[in-house]
């Protein structure tokens, strides 16, 4: 009896720290004005022939809050890099010169910060419905185990 009671509690805490851990991973993929070498996890870029996220073939610097350095380990990857970022479609342009690439973040516009609101309420309100989901789901299954009498 406890075993069951215990094993759905364990579950919907999993769930919750799953929709958590989901939330701060999207938050911080957002472009809030500082340079953060977590823009860039979403973006991978053909590696002889195999796609690989950028930070397995890069070493990512943030050396001050409006800029982000990528140095490749191969500088034949450079060009690679570059055209990923600029196909990832983030709203961030690189700069090559040869060695290493540079990439500016921009000041905040008004537009782009009432798009970075809008962007948090939604994604705050799915975290919010995976909760409620979850807590939704254990209540359904404790009921169904005092239905069947324990």
């Amino acid at each position: 009896m406890n075993e069951e009671v215990e094993l759905i509690i364990e579950e919907t805490k999993d769930r919750m720290e799953k929709a958590l851990y989901h939330l701060e991973h999207e938050l911080a993929r957002l472009r809030a004005g500082r340079s953060n070498p977590a823009l860039l996890d979403g973006i991978t870029v053909d590696y002889y022939g195999v796609n690989s996220p950028l930070a397995q073939v890069s070493n990512i610097n943030t050396p001050d809050p409006k800029t982000i350095l990528i140095q490749p380990w191969e500088k034949t990857m450079l060009g690679t890099i570059e055209k990923a970022i600029m196909a990832a479609n983030i709203g961030l342009t690189p700069i090559n010169n040869g060695e290493i690439i540079r990439i500016n973040i921009p000041p905040l516009t008004e537009e782009r910060r009432h798009q970075l609101v809008k962007q948090v309420r939604n994604e705050g309100e799915t975290a919010k419905i995976s909760v409620r989901n979850a807590r939704k789901w254990a209540n359904d299954e404790l009921k169904q185990l005092l239905k069947d009498g324990l």
